[in-house]
């Protein structure tokens, strides 16, 4: 089972309204590995909740992961109200160093 996999599985337990998992490894320096992750997660249950503890809640259910084979994870954590004002995630910027992209 592919990581992207994995996390949509694990992230369901959310009851998320919307979930996009991105596999963003190919933007970075290092060989393409599934390594470099964008969640954009909208659900009712982070209604009251500020930012740092919607990204707790995400980061404990994916522990395992994080502690294992994710690099980076990028966590775009919305309840359902600030979901339907924005209507899109942030872009995430290209990597800029440590790798064979420096000259």
């Amino acid at each position: 089972m592919s990581m992207q996999s994995i996390i949509e599985q694990k992230l369901a337990a959310l009851a998320p309204t919307f979930l996009e998992v991105a596999n963003e490894s190919h933007m970075h320096g290092g060989p393409a590995t599934e390594s470099h992750f964008k969640v954009t997660l909208v659900t009712e249950q982070f209604e009251g909740e500020r930012l740092l503890a919607r990204h707790r809640k995400v980061n404990q259910i994916l522990a395992t992961e994080l502690a294992g084979s994710i690099h980076a994870l990028a966590l775009h954590t919305y309840t359902p109200d600030e979901w339907y004002k924005r209507q899109n995630a942030p872009q995430s910027p290209a990597c800029l160093g440590g790798s064979k992209l420096d000259p």
